[in-house]
């Protein structure tokens, strides 16, 4: 059976994308998503997460109602979609 290795990004909406993504930082600990590639994302053992608050106004992960959305890490990504279908 094929499982998720790891979480690979989180996003989700916010008020204000920004201050709460300082707020994460500071005293969580996640950094957010860089601007550039000379900065890493939040690394862990099962490797780097990438988390980012949005705009309550973004259509970037659907509908309004849709709050979340995760990206999943996975080995075979064709063998966990076959599964997912049964």
């Amino acid at each position: 059976m094929e499982k998720v290795l790891a979480i690979g990004g989180e996003f989700f909406r916010a008020r204000d994308p920004l201050a709460l993504g300082h707020w994460y930082q500071e005293h969580l600990g996640i950094t957010l998503t860089p601007s550039s590639y000379d900065r890493l994302p939040w690394q862990q053992e099962a490797g780097p997460t990438v988390t980012s608050p949005f705009p309550e106004s973004t259509d970037y992960f659907g509908g309004s109602k849709q709050m979340w959305m995760i990206n999943f890490r996975v080995g075979k990504l064709n063998a966990m979609a076959a599964q997912l279908r049964v």
